[in-house]
């Protein structure tokens, strides 16, 4: 027979039971909501973008102002507002971005190119702009297809861990790699004539011929090579943030915004749609 005491005792034991639950599912849902960038971003007010200095027309810091610039600043920029959050500039290099999302140090990087080593690490957004590879090459060096450095007498730079460094590895695998840490320094390479030319994207090397025409020319070697910029993401069960950032990408593009944002800071450093060469569209 059952008592009311030992009916009390059951529902007590059935109540601690039910507490204990609760505070489990509250738990399960705290650690998948850590785990979720897109509510972490939204609950904390704050957008995590990672920026790489002297980096133009992609980034550019003012070394006394602090105050950033170019048009993935802009883009991701105009990417908080719309969420209503602050935005927060972590700084990184191209190489050590991926391995910086991987550590959760920053939410969003955008101006990655999508290759297949990248995309065994993180996710990558829908196309934000279409580029294409070009190469710097030095006075008098004219270069007209990737088989024409593809031989063991050409020196080129690039910066360590870029796209750059990926395709003119694969394209050029016999000529002489030199890696440096930053862009600028594979072009110091370049400028002191260490090397023939440097790998890069169309827009840092009309931007570079354009405020140093010593440099030499910017040539679209052939087969042409196009890619995408994107926005990778650390990689995570819940693709939420992945799918929100790519129907904001969207929504940019077709309001015009992410063309304005990259003419403007084309003009910020000097270049114009005229000065794009041949097969280069914005």
């Amino acid at each position: 027979m059952t008592t009311r005491r030992d009916l009390a005792g059951l529902i007590g034991a059935g109540a601690v039971a039910a507490t204990a639950l609760t505070l489990t599912a509250s738990r399960a849902d705290a650690q998948a909501a850590a785990k979720n960038t897109f509510d972490r971003v939204v609950a904390n007010k704050k957008l995590r973008l990672g920026a790489v200095t002297s980096s133009a027309p992609w980034f550019m810091k003012d070394p006394a102002s602090g105050k950033w610039g170019g048009h993935f600043y802009a883009i991701g920029s105009a990417l908080a507002a719309d969420m209503e959050v602050e935005l927060e500039l972590v700084e990184t290099t191209w190489g050590n971005a991926v391995l910086d999302l991987q550590a959760d140090k920053i939410d969003i990087m955008f101006g990655l190119n999508p290759t297949p080593k990248r995309a065994m690490a993180v996710d990558f957004s829908t196309t934000v702009y279409d580029s294409a590879l070009v190469v710097i090459a030095k006075p008098g060096f004219e270069p007209k297809n990737w088989a024409d450095m593809n031989k063991p007498d050409v020196k080129i730079s690039v910066d360590v861990g870029s796209a750059h460094d990926q395709i003119a590895s694969k394209l050029c695998s016999k000529a002489q790699i030199s890696r440096f840490k930053t862009i600028n320094e594979a072009m110091l390479a370049l400028r002191s004539g260490r090397v023939d030319a440097q790998c890069i994207f169309w827009m840092g090397g009309v931007r570079a011929v354009k405020a140093d025409p010593a440099l030499g020319k910017v040539i679209v070697p052939q087969p042409f090579f196009g890619s995408t910029s994107n926005a990778a993401f650390r990689r995570e069960t819940d693709k939420t943030w992945r799918d929100f950032v790519n129907t904001w990408i969207v929504y940019a593009r077709g309001l015009g915004l992410v063309r304005e944002a990259v003419v403007t800071s084309l003009e910020q450093v000097g270049v114009t749609p005229e000065d794009l060469p041949a097969g280069i569209t914005l």
